[in-house]
């Protein structure tokens, strides 16, 4: 039974986690265009960018210009993902108020990813953290592979716990818990939940749940159970999932926003303009939505044949 507290707040994470996994690259003018649409549903924390070698991440590039050019909203938070200092010096140069960092809880993973084990990309990002703070800069931290590693399978809670609590003694505000393969089930995320508070209070942990298996709505509400109330989520469930070709990544904030309101969870976005979002953006990309909740709506009101 979900009590308390029904207010929650969804980092939409689309314009940077999202469409760094889809093949066609944007220009910044769309994204900046995307990311204005977005806000105005009523979504307040948005990955704008992420200051990260374009050889590597094409779809980031111009990640600085977007930055710029995003209005200045009361209440609204232009993030982005930075994996050093100079990545953090270029995201503050383009006006960032608030980055985020990443770490693994899979040793496997993060050779793989960042080429470098945890314990090394934790130490990296001891000079982001005093610089940020010197700054005024806010920092989020990730976690992946929180319930599952592409290269090694199973992941203790106690080891995601271990690198959540790494992160946040160093600053971090919030930790973002991030099941990357999707392969979570409610029972996993209720056992990751009770690890991870045991170190961070609940009320910095955030779920961030793919549906490669279709488990990312009810890892969700197992989360609400457990009183996790900040969730990152994709508009059109924007990105795929690298390591299960074919499958989706992210889940898309509209499938999110229709459970919370099932719940009577409070949260502040319109669903009717998230879709309106939703088909702007999958127009641009040349691809369908990954929302259950846009298909059928859009079908209601036949603007999509059902499949």
């Amino acid at each position: 039974m979900i009590m308390a507290d029904n207010h929650v707040r969804l980092v939409e994470v689309g314009a940077r986690d999202g469409l760094q996994n889809e093949k066609r690259t944007l220009h910044p003018q769309i994204r900046v265009q995307l990311l204005e649409m977005l806000a105005d549903t009523g979504l307040r924390t948005l990955e704008a960018g992420a200051f990260v070698s374009p050889r590597w991440v094409p779809q980031m590039a111009g990640s600085d210009d977007v930055l710029k050019a995003l209005s200045v909203r009361p209440g609204v938070t232009w993030t982005a993902l930075v994996p050093n200092v100079k990545g953090l010096e270029a995201a503050m140069a383009a006006g960032c108020r608030e980055v985020a960092v990443f770490a693994a809880a899979s040793e496997a993973f993060s050779q793989k990813n960042i080429n470098c084990s945890i314990a090394q990309s934790l130490a990296r990002y001891q000079d982001v953290m005093v610089l940020a703070r010197d700054a005024g800069v806010r920092v989020r931290g990730y976690v992946s592979c929180v319930m599952g590693c592409p290269f090694t399978g199973y992941v203790k809670p106690e080891a995601v716990a271990a690198v959540s609590a790494s992160l946040f003694a160093m600053g971090c505000h919030e930790i973002s818990l991030g099941d990357t393969l999707g392969s979570g089930t409610p029972a996993a995320t209720k056992s990751l939940i009770d690890a991870c508070r045991q170190v961070v209070p609940v009320s910095a942990l955030a779920g961030h749940f793919h549906d490669t298996y279709g488990m990312a709505i009810a890892n969700i509400h197992a989360a609400l159970e457990a009183d996790v109330r900040i969730f990152d989520s994709s508009v059109a469930g924007l990105g795929g999932c690298p390591y299960s070709p074919g499958a989706t990544g992210n889940v898309a904030t509209e499938d999110v926003i229709y459970l919370l309101n099932g719940l009577g969870m409070t949260h502040g976005v319109d669903l009717d303009a998230l879709i309106d979002v939703g088909e702007f953006i999958n127009a641009q990309l040349g691809r369908e939505t990954a929302s259950r909740v846009s298909r059928a709506l859009l079908a209601k009101r036949g603007r999509l044949q059902p499949s």
